[in-house]
């Protein structure tokens, strides 16, 4: 099939498109190659794309632009059969730094696409959606029905997007389906996030530094899984209109992920806190009960289980990635 990735050069994208060229597929990826983090994981993610699609058959196009070139988008889109919409302006403190940039690339961007994907007659449109359009907890875990009151522009950004997608199928019958992620993690994740600065200090014998007191919760799911359900929407159409949440029915408190961190790496280092994070929630925690029905998904990979992992492939990779994260 022709698939087309947006923001495949990212950490989900990236991994989406080696997957799809992986199989097969041929596959063009569209990345404008913002500089939030070091570009050389970017780097990593199309070489990671170009061998899949060399081994596998499959063929891999990188295109150098952004989701909001109208002409550039529809170009993309006319030649495709599905679109995976991962294109983000990502991070909720950046967003409350710079919330116009936010509205502009994901909802503003997210318009565009899907003009082109109505316009083109697009099979399936699977956009990339996140926890933080929750916001404050009412009840835990969120379910698809929980109040949507995000706490930050990035969380408004993708509540406005995926509502968008969802009344683009109902109005238009144009297929989509928006996946509402709940912190995903695994080789090649972005350097600026908890478990990646927790594994490369206590690599480097420094205390991991926790923002706030430890106490908030996240539902940390594996790279793996996130694949796994984008995969099945390649064909399956059971969740076509829906909005459904992605998790991993594994919540952790901060506390707790960095003791498991250190405990595996240097158990002698003790912890060290500074302020809590603007824009940032309290917990999160998802009920996957919709894309159970739906679709069949069960995560795989528990946080443990992950967590190990992950640090197996950083120390194997140490040499590239570590000097990324310390950069970031």
């Amino acid at each position: 099939m022709q698939i087309l990735v947006t923001g495949g050069a990212g950490f989900i994208g990236g991994h989406l498109a080696e997957h799809f060229a992986g199989e097969g597929h041929d596959v063009v990826v569209l990345d404008n190659f913002e500089p939030y983090y070091d570009l050389g994981i970017k780097d990593q993610n199309v070489e990671a794309a170009r061998n899949a699609a060399e081994a596998a058959g499959g063929s891999y196009e990188l295109v150098d632009g952004s989701i909001t070139d109208e002409e550039q988008v529809d170009d993309l889109v006319a030649g495709a059969d599905v679109v995976y919409h991962q294109a983000a302006q990502a991070g909720v403190r950046k967003s409350v730094e710079q919330p116009e940039k936010v509205n502009e690339y994901n909802v503003d961007g997210t318009m565009t696409l899907l003009e082109a994907a109505r316009r083109h007659d697009i099979e399936r449109v699977v956009l990339a959606s996140s926890s933080s359009v929750y916001g404050k907890p009412e009840y835990l875990p969120y379910d698809e029905d929980h109040p949507t009151t995000p706490v930050s522009p990035y969380g408004v950004s993708k509540l406005a997007s995926e509502q968008y997608a969802r009344v683009y199928n109902e109005v238009y019958g144009l297929p989509t389906v928006a996946l509402r992620y709940f912190t995903v993690y695994g080789p090649r994740m972005r350097p600026n996030m908890a478990m990646t600065n927790f594994v490369s200090r206590c690599l480097h014998g420094e205390p991991p530094v926790i923002y706030g007191d430890g106490t908030q919760t996240r539902d940390f799911t594996y790279v793996d899984d996130v694949k796994r359900v984008n995969a099945q929407l390649l064909e399956d159409d059971s969740a076509d209109g829906e909005i459904l949440n992605v998790g991993s029915t594994d919540n952790i408190d901060i506390q707790t992920l960095a003791e498991v961190v250190r405990d595996e790496i240097d158990p002698s280092l003790e912890f060290e806190y500074t302020d809590p994070r603007e824009g940032d929630a309290e917990h999160t925690h998802a009920d996957i009960s919709k894309a159970n029905e739906l679709l069949g998904y069960e995560p795989a990979v528990d946080i443990r289980q992950g967590v190990s992992t992950f640090i197996d492939w950083y120390r194997a990779n140490q040499e590239w990635y570590d000097p990324l994260v310390r950069n970031s």
